[in-house]
């Protein structure tokens, strides 16, 4: 295992980049720590297989330098960083066996016979293909293929890191949760460095230790599952977590109070922003409470979906969205107010620290 430095990495897939918007990937500086679980996450287009495909030598960046520990590996061909790779839709041999189609990283290493057949038959438990490992992977269906190609970026324990690219896409649900799991418990008993790229929130939440959320070819924040819901540092970051994403409403400051049409919102804090800035302020439907008393909305519609309701509703004349607890009434007369912990303010969509 490695720890991976991305410095000042860009990357543009024309000959002569001039304007940032040239730029597929945007200047990225980060470390993925020898032996941590992170997943790359975002829409299409924002960049994260790119960045993935840097890591893995399939590209070579425009700008800056990748270093596996302390080696730089920039130029370095894929085959000779010692990394992994478990690509969107299944690569195997269709002429071989899935026990074969596993061993052969191993064998191509010159790892002895009895090495392969036990950490093959482990693996083959991993992704439970034991009852398989003699028929030809030409057979199988994709995504019994797509767990072969899994198992063989596992089954070599001597790689810098295992990256992922959207593995799972061809997979059925039930698999998905079952092999998520599995990877978790990989990492936790072998300790491999993993990233992980996905657009969808509950694969990156559930299989990472941090999360990096990217969007127009820049890292926009990278955190715990907990510390991107509860304080997203850009707008987009609300938005694409959380189910509903967090509500964002355009407002005025002063001091410590938000004001949002002719009404007036207590923040816990002041916040001060440079003058000119576009100014939101963030609160998620969850924190959003009908009550009595507070501020007016009107409901537009009502979703039940399950173990809550969500309701769609419009204050001063910005639409708001408020998670509503399955036994709870919707009020004839509706009204909201927010939760003062759970309220971000955002400047030119980066939130702002608040000072009491």
């Amino acid at each position: 295992m490695a720890r991976i430095d991305l410095d000042h990495i860009r990357h543009a897939y024309t000959a002569t980049p001039q304007a940032p918007s040239d730029y597929a990937l945007k200047e990225v500086n980060h470390v993925f720590e020898d032996g941590g679980a992170y997943a790359l996450l975002g829409p299409s287009g924002c960049g994260k297989t790119t960045l993935l495909n840097i890591i893995s030598g399939l590209l070579t960046p425009s700008h800056g330098r990748i270093l596996l520990g302390d080696k730089d590996v920039t130029r370095l061909r894929t085959e000779d960083r010692n990394i992994a790779q478990v690509f969107q839709f299944p690569v195997v041999y269709d002429t071989m066996t899935v026990f074969d189609n596993l061993a052969f990283p191993l064998r191509n290493r010159h790892v002895a016979e009895a090495e392969v057949k036990r950490k093959v038959e482990e693996i083959l438990d991993v992704i439970d293909l034991r009852a398989m490992a003699n028929r030809r992977a030409q057979g199988l269906t994709a995504d019994l293929k797509q767990k072969v190609s899994l198992g063989r970026g596992l089954v070599r324990s001597d790689v810098s890191a295992i990256l992922f690219d959207e593995p799972l896409t061809v997979i059925d649900p039930h698999m998905k949760w079952q092999l998520r799991s599995q990877l978790k418990l990989l990492h936790r008993q072998f300790g491999y460095t993993m990233v992980y790229v996905t657009h969808d929130q509950t694969e990156a939440l559930t299989f990472a230790d941090k999360v990096v959320v990217m969007y127009d070819g820049e890292i926009v924040q990278i955190g715990t599952p907990a510390e991107l819901f509860d304080r997203p540092s850009h707008t987009f970051v609300g938005y694409f977590i959380g189910s509903p994403g967090m509500n964002v409403l355009p407002v005025k400051l002063n001091g410590a109070t938000a004001t949002i049409g002719d009404l007036q919102i207590a923040l816990p804090a002041a916040a001060t922003v440079s003058a000119g800035a576009k100014t939101e302020l963030g609160i998620r439907p969850e924190f959003v409470r009908l009550s009595a008393e507070g501020m007016p909305v009107t409901i537009t519609k009502v979703e039940d979906v399950g173990r809550h309701k969500v309701a769609r509703s419009t204050l001063a004349g910005q639409p708001l969205t408020i998670v509503v607890p399955e036994d709870d009434e919707i009020p004839s007369d509706p009204r909201v107010t927010f939760a003062p912990e759970a309220i971000n303010i955002y400047a030119d969509s980066w939130r702002v620290k608040t000072e009491a």
